[in-house]
């Protein structure tokens, strides 16, 4: 990141990067995989969603939230399971559609 700042969103109103921050920053994540990784569709169809998709989503107004689907599935067999951070540690629940899907990609090795 400190290689191409220039790339990365400027909402924060830094000159230079913030090795505390910016790795957790869900839009500089979006840019990331963006460059590095495949940009999927985004869809209300939970089959085009697969483990090790990462989606990051809109929680209101300016809040976005980043997680990965993991090969675990809903109750009903329909969706994939999320594990993602919102503040009291690692969960894993049915929450794929819960929030505005902003971003869908694909990363690989």
């Amino acid at each position: 990141m400190a290689k191409h700042f220039a790339l990365y969103p400027k909402v924060w109103g830094l000159k230079t990067t913030d090795k505390n921050i910016d790795h957790r920053r869900v839009p500089n994540l979006m840019k990331f995989f963006e460059r590095h990784g495949e940009v999927l569709a985004i869809s209300d169809n939970p089959s085009d969603y697969q483990s090790g998709d990462i989606v990051c989503w809109n929680l209101g107004g300016a809040i976005t939230h980043i997680g990965i689907l993991v090969d675990q599935k809903s109750d009903d067999g329909m969706r994939n399971l999320v594990v993602h951070n919102i503040g009291s540690g690692q969960v894993m629940e049915d929450m794929l559609f819960d929030f505005k899907v902003i971003g869908h990609y694909r990363y690989k090795k």
